[in-house]
């Protein structure tokens, strides 16, 4: 069999490579598993299946003389995504993964994808083709892609006859693996453009992070189009060389009871997700669910929502500890797709560090420990320390020089995992990936657009710079204002409120959207009292934050708007109240 391996390392430089010498030296190791239902097993795909399917879609789009191009990866959740990636490595073409459009539904994130990628071609299966010819008809450009159905060109009967047919390509390490579109949720989607390279180095240090080992085992249901469910969910085991469950976002929503009985069933070490997916256990996994639920085999529970919330991590913990959960699972970190993923991470074996700040020093941008009443305190959870090779400095966002110890500024990160910028978009590239000290001259780095501060070493995560909320000289973090909002009444949907500012009279004003729960909208709990939960919420808002919001809408139940990847799309939430567009109540 070809390799594309280098002949003259000792370990693989890139994916292409990765995945041959899997293949070359594991060959029938069960690489992926994926559960069609979340309960049973529905299909398996070793190392060396993964790599003679993968060569197959690579001959037809050399076939295609579709060397640079970029493809459009239209899967649901599944081994076929997986092949179809790989297929794109193989044969020189960027993979751009989106979420598969659905039957009369907006396609207006995948047209924006489309167009900012240039895209000529797109993969997809036969069932999502035939799924959607009508709504291409509303979508002149798409409709012109040049649409391939891989599910049967890869199969086992031809992929032996075909593979043998396909031209080696020298893929290098500053070769672009694939563009990653950013979740959209501060402004429209813009292409991370990813390389071998990043994607090596990024994958090493999660490997060092989580301890991986050939002898760990994963249970993922993340979107495998985002960053974390596609890097750390997939890319991941394979770097480790173990085996890795799959399962569909929509299956764990529907019953996320089949997470925690995938993790056991399957003797999970590592598996995670953002806040919202260990309070939905809390919320909906019932005491009859956790009969011979033994999680004890779970030891790193890794959370990277931004920030993390120490009040989640609380909840789950407290649950599930009689069920064999530790607490010692959690692990805590920060990254984002402009990173390729991981950007600080802490010990595998340690608690999750939770400290208490005090709120009005926090409102100031700077950093004090609390020491008085509950109401003047907020916790944060640390998200670990600079990885190897990584360097993160806070950053005063206006001046770009460094800031003193103890204040709050825009964290800066540099290293081998930084991508080299947007694809296509130079001055958002050089707005980004390009900033410099002002004082020193040091650089480049990557600007996150996040705020935080350290202490200790460790990385403490704040906000959004674009999200802050600054009314009369005081900085107000939106998902602070969430959380006070969400606990205010019962009827009110945890993570599904958003907190935003508009002008009003030449002033920063505050606005509330929040969903209500389905239940609350049923005759059987009787009419919900909008004025009384409207009070509530004006109630807990001035208490805790001393504001007084301009508007406060009550939403209909799914309809706040929110990425793919579940984060609140604040941006859109303000857009839509303006425009009067919102699904109020």
């Amino acid at each position: 069999m070809g390799t594309d391996i280098d002949a003259t390392s000792t370990q693989p430089t890139t994916l292409v490579g990765l995945l041959q010498f899997r293949a070359s030296y594991q060959a029938d190791q069960v690489a992926y598993t994926f559960l069609q239902d979340g309960e049973t097993q529905a299909k398996t795909l070793t190392y060396q299946e993964l790599d003679r399917r993968a060569q197959v879609i690579a001959t037809k789009l050399q076939s295609m003389d579709a060397l640079g191009e970029r493809a459009l990866l239209l899967y649901p959740p599944g081994l076929d995504y997986i092949v179809a990636f790989f297929g794109c490595l193989y044969a020189g073409v960027v993979a751009v993964p989106a979420y598969p459009p659905r039957p009369n539904r907006s396609m207006v994130r995948l047209q924006s994808i489309f167009r900012d990628a240039q895209s000529k071609l797109a993969l997809t299966t036969l069932t999502i083709m035939t799924g959607i010819e009508k709504t291409l008809e509303q979508s002149p450009d798409l409709k012109k892609l040049s649409w391939i159905t891989t599910d049967e060109a890869s199969d086992e009967k031809t992929s032996k006859s075909q593979t043998c047919s396909r031209q080696k390509l020298r893929v290098e390490q500053q070769s672009l693996a694939f563009l990653q579109y950013t979740s959209g949720s501060t402004a429209a989607p813009k292409g991370v453009v990813i390389s071998h390279e990043n994607l090596m180095h990024n994958l090493q240090l999660i490997s060092q992070c989580f301890g991986h080992t050939p002898q760990s085992r994963g249970v993922i249901w993340l979107p495998p189009y985002h960053d974390m469910g596609l890097i750390g969910g997939i890319l991941a085991p394979l770097y480790a060389g173990f085996p890795v469950v799959l399962m569909s976002p929509l299956i764990f929503l529907q019953r996320p009871v089949r997470w925690l009985k995938a993790i056991v069933q399957y003797q999970a070490t590592v598996s995670g997700a953002p806040n919202f997916a260990y309070d939905l256990c809390v919320q909906r996994v019932n005491s009859e669910d956790l009969v011979g639920i033994d999680l004890s085999s779970w030891e790193v529970a890794f959370n990277g929502a931004e920030p993390v919330q120490a009040e989640c991590l609380e909840r789950f913990a407290h649950k599930f500890e009689p069920y064999g959960f530790r607490r010692e699972a959690f692990y805590p970190c920060y990254g984002m797709a402009e990173a390729s993923l991981i950007i600080s991470g802490g010990l595998k074996s340690a608690l999750p560090l939770v400290k208490a700040f005090d709120s009005a020093s926090l409102e100031q941008h700077r950093v004090k420990l609390a020491s008085g009443h509950a109401g003047d305190v907020k916790k944060i959870v640390g998200c670990g320390q600079a990885l190897p090779e990584q360097d993160i400095v806070i950053v005063h966002p206006e001046k770009q020089i460094c800031c003193q110890a103890g204040e709050v500024g825009e964290i800066w990160v540099q290293g081998p995992s930084i991508a080299k910028g947007y694809w296509n978009q130079p001055e958002k590239t050089q707005q980004t990936f390009e900033a410099y000290l002002a004082d020193v001259g040091t650089g480049p780095f990557m600007r996150t657009g996040d705020l935080g501060f350290i202490t200790d070493g460790e990385l403490y995560v704040t906000g959004r710079l674009k999200d802050l909320i600054i009314i009369n000289g005081h900085n107000h973090y939106p998902q602070d204002i969430e959380r006070t909002v969400e606990r205010s009444h019962s009827s009110l949907r945890l993570h599904y409120s958003a907190a935003f500012s508009v002008e009003v009279n030449h002033q920063e004003a505050v606005v509330i959207a929040a969903e209500v729960e389905r239940c609350y909208m049923s005759r059987k709990k009787g009419l919900l009292n909008q004025k009384v939960v409207v009070k509530a919420i004006r109630k807990a808002v001035a208490e805790q934050h001393r504001l007084s919001p301009q508007a406060v809408v009550l939403l209909k139940f799914g309809s706040i708007p929110k990425t793919s990847s579940g984060k609140i799309q604040r941006y859109q939430c303000r857009h839509g109240f303006l425009q009067g567009t919102l699904a109020t109540l």
